[in-house]
């Protein structure tokens, strides 16, 4: 049974795409990723989902219910947790986690037990009382997540939860959502990192661009691709002819599949080996078209081989990217002043 439901949303801000007619559907009680870089349209869609953003068309049903038309009955299922992190910083996060339950009209016995347990479960006694600007980074990170679970939500949404904070916060952040999860919640997490989709998330999405560009589980996504992941130059600076020649001699090996190119990384070939018949025809064949190899090293399939064979790019070379693109602009209007 779906939970979520996203039918051609579309959004833009001025001439920028954030989302083009991108579909989506989350199953109830999953625990459900959505992978892509800063830029890619994660942010939009979650802030959507929250009835935050209206977007320009498309459908958006949550729980049967129709979010659009609907926003108040909506909001009233959902817990998010935005990227950036607002609190007073005069109150203490204890007055802070009471003024949200009382704007959730929770009972206040209800209120103070329930922010008693998220104390106790996020491991926030040894400063809940003091003032929270005083607060680092991820004890404002606790803070936030606790008040969006205050009034025990069917779907939380979370959006880069984790981003910058130290190992300690982010282990007792995700011990707390797989507890969650194991309790029936269904939980919709943003994330630019690899490893926390892979290792929370039952099943995911990347998005690119606006666009949903692979969904499954973690794992399936991997298996598709090939048993060992193989990266292979032939010079230390390849250029984009060779990158396509070499690229075309590993189509034609049996047993090698998946090739794509990374221009981003020298133009090197990325593909995926079943057994090593296929890289010693390949060794021969290059050696045939006078090709000698730089560097050739393999490895297991991770999310990053699923991104890149998508869309020629690692995660990280699209992270790159947008704030290349974002630095270029920022000095083109400063030139223009």
């Amino acid at each position: 049974m779906s939970l979520i439901e996203l039918q051609d949303l579309e959004k833009s801000y001025g001439v920028v795409k954030a989302l083009r007619k991108l579909t989506l559907t989350i199953p109830q009680g999953s625990f459900f990723g959505l992978l892509g870089p800063n830029g890619s349209g994660k942010s939009t869609t979650l802030k959507i989902l929250c009835t935050l953003l209206e977007p320009d068309s498309g459908e958006v049903l949550i729980d049967g219910e129709n979010a659009l038309k609907n926003p108040r009955n909506i909001r009233q299922k959902i817990g998010y947790v935005a990227q950036e992190v607002a609190l007073d910083k005069i109150l203490t996060g204890r007055e802070l986690l009471q003024l949200h339950g009382d704007l959730y009209h929770l009972k206040r016995s209800f209120r103070n037990k329930k922010i008693d347990d998220l104390i106790d479960r996020l491991d926030m006694h040894s400063w809940i009382d003091r003032r929270s600007g005083s607060y680092s980074g991820g004890m404002k990170r606790r803070l936030d997540l606790a008040t969006g679970l205050l009034h025990e939500p069917k779907l939380l949404i979370l959006d880069e939860p984790t981003s910058g904070l130290d190992i300690e916060s982010r282990s007792t952040i995700w011990s707390l959502l797989r507890e969650l999860h194991g309790q029936g919640t269904t939980i919709l997490l943003s994330s630019h990192y690899l490893e926390e989709v892979d290792e929370l998330s039952d099943k995911m999405a990347i998005i690119d661009s606006g666009n949903v560009i692979a969904q499954g589980s973690p794992s399936q996504l991997k298996k598709q691709l090939g048993k060992n992941r193989v990266t292979l130059k032939v010079r230390e600076f390849s250029n984009q002819i060779e990158g396509q020649k070499v690229l075309e001699l590993i189509k034609e090996v049996k047993g090698l599949n998946n090739p794509v190119v990374n221009k981003a990384q020298g133009f090197s070939v990325n593909f995926f080996v079943d057994n090593t018949d296929g890289l010693s025809s390949l060794r021969r064949q290059l050696t045939e078209e006078g090709f000698e190899i730089f560097s050739l090293s393999e490895s297991r399939p991770s999310l990053d081989d699923v991104y890149l064979q998508a869309t020629g790019k690692t995660l990280m070379d699209a992270e790159l990217e947008v704030v290349t693109q974002r630095d270029l602009k920022k000095e083109a209007k400063q030139a223009m002043r």
